[in-house]
């Protein structure tokens, strides 16, 4: 692909982001070129990278695109993010050398074996990449960087660094990368100047809006775009004619999410269910979706209000409008609700194929302890530690914990949580959880377990925050 005129910094649908366009466009003119190039674009929430990513996509004509996207419900659950992004790529891990193409797949979990190298998992996937470059240019969008879980984070910031001399793109949104990006090149993506913010909203307006609130508009949103689509949507032209002066006190995601919450309250019950039940499982499995809603007596045709309303997609995949759409319709339910939902997930979930999510969804659907799923959870804790995902590991443990009503078994799981905190470098929720177990009923050998997780982190902390200790026999994540 060469470089052409209808290309260069004009961005179709992307209102005062030429610069920001022609960013991009240089990207894949360098990437096309047999250079590898890696760039971070960052900016608050609403702001447009979603879609500046979406215009990288549809600018790499003739290349291969992958893409993955951060979820917060799945930062427990490691390398699910890195899974995401290399599936469609499985068919070239033969291609990999043997220890790189083990420590892969045992990190997906598709072979067992000891617990993943963290450095040979990261080297698989740079190799992976080369490979699939090798035929035709890659381009790897990442969005929500924020969301990956610990170990993916970890994986595809090693991989940023050390791209080579394949046409290889990688491309990061973030609001506030995490530390694995620290350094890398960046786009910083700002709000919109006031002539192109007024256009974006002028675009979103179904009829004439009164001067004043115009103006009063513009300045709440300040140049963030979804803001400026997002908060006339649902509101009838009396209330577009004043009343936004109350919104100021209120954060802008709060405010977006609002808007999303009342264009929510205008589907049906049935409708709104549904998209309950799509955001408390972001796997986006339709599949998974509607047999869980069948469960809930949920009907097929509870899809077309959303769907004519935008706020989802029932594709090959589940996809929600915006991350806000998913977290509104997730928050605006009750926790009775939710936990109906999660139910039904947990009852459709493969238990052989993907037990950790079901144990997930079968803990946020207890009404209360139960010793069979806090059981579950600590195997699945046990399995992510053997991916090296310590984060998700402490994820596990924790919820095992509440769910616990042994006093005996309490304390071991409290501390076997602050040890996993601790080994992926969450100190602070180590230090609670070892308060925690300090103010309950110990025997000799667990306190004497909490006076060495304590010295272990007043020995070993301060290396730690830098490189997390692998836990025996395995490596850290």
């Amino acid at each position: 692909m060469t470089a052409n005129p209808r290309r260069r910094g004009h961005a179709i649908g992307l209102t005062g982001r030429r610069s920001e366009c022609g960013v991009l466009d240089r990207l894949v003119d360098d990437v096309h070129a047999g250079e590898s190039r890696v760039l971070v674009v960052r900016g608050e929430a609403g702001v447009g990278k979603t879609v500046l990513l979406d215009y990288l996509a549809g600018r790499a004509g003739g290349f291969r695109v992958a893409r993955a996207s951060g979820v917060q419900s799945e930062m427990e659950l490691a390398f699910a993010g890195l899974h995401q992004l290399c599936a469609p790529m499985m068919d070239h891990l033969d291609r990999l050398p043997v220890p790189q193409n083990d420590a892969l797949r045992t990190a997906f979990g598709i072979s067992a074996g000891a617990p993943p190298d963290r450095f040979l998992v990261g080297l698989a996937v740079l190799s992976l990449l080369s490979e699939l470059a090798g035929e035709r240019p890659l381009i790897c969008v990442i969005d929500n960087e924020q969301w990956l879980d610990h170990a993916s984070g970890k994986a595809l910031g090693f991989v940023a660094r050390r791209l080579g001399a394949d046409p290889v793109g990688l491309v990061f949104a973030a609001r506030v990368p995490g530390e694995e990006l620290a350094g890398l090149p960046e786009l910083v993506v700002g709000g919109l100047g006031e002539s192109d913010a007024r256009a974006l909203l002028d675009s979103a307006l179904a009829g004439p809006l009164d001067a004043r609130v115009r103006d009063l508009l513009v300045a709440e949103a300040q140049g963030n775009p979804l803001a400026l689509l997002e908060l006339p949507r649902g509101l009838t032209p009396t209330e577009l004619a004043g009343g936004f002066g109350l919104l100021g006190a209120v954060p802008l995601p709060g405010r977006i999410e609002d808007s999303c919450r009342r264009q929510l309250e205008a589907v049906p019950a049935q409708t709104r269910r549904l998209l309950l039940l799509a955001a408390a499982d972001p796997s986006g499995d339709r599949s998974l979706v509607w047999r869980a809603a069948g469960r809930l007596g949920i009907p097929v045709q509870a899809a077309a209000p959303a769907v004519e309303a935008g706020l989802v997609e029932f594709g090959a995949w589940v996809r929600f409008r915006h991350p806000l759409v998913r977290l509104a319709a997730y928050r605006s339910a009750s926790f009775s609700e939710r936990q109906r939902v999660h139910g039904a997930l947990a009852e459709v979930t493969d238990p052989a194929a993907d037990p950790d999510r079901r144990a997930w969804h079968r803990a946020q659907a207890a009404p209360g302890p139960d010793e069979e799923i806090a059981a579950e959870l600590e195997r699945s804790a046990r399995r992510a530690q053997a991916r090296g995902g310590l984060a998700a590991a402490a994820a596990f443990l924790e919820r095992s914990v509440a769910l616990t009503v042994d006093p005996a078994r309490h304390a071991e799981r409290i501390l076997a949580a602050a040890q996993s905190n601790s080994q992926a470098g969450a100190f602070g929720k180590a230090h609670e959880l070892l308060v925690t177990a300090e103010a309950g009923p110990l025997d000799e050998f667990a306190s004497a377990r909490v006076d060495l997780l304590r010295a272990d982190r007043v020995r070993l902390g301060p290396r730690q925050r830098r490189l997390p200790v692998a836990p025996q026999g395995g490596q850290a994540a």
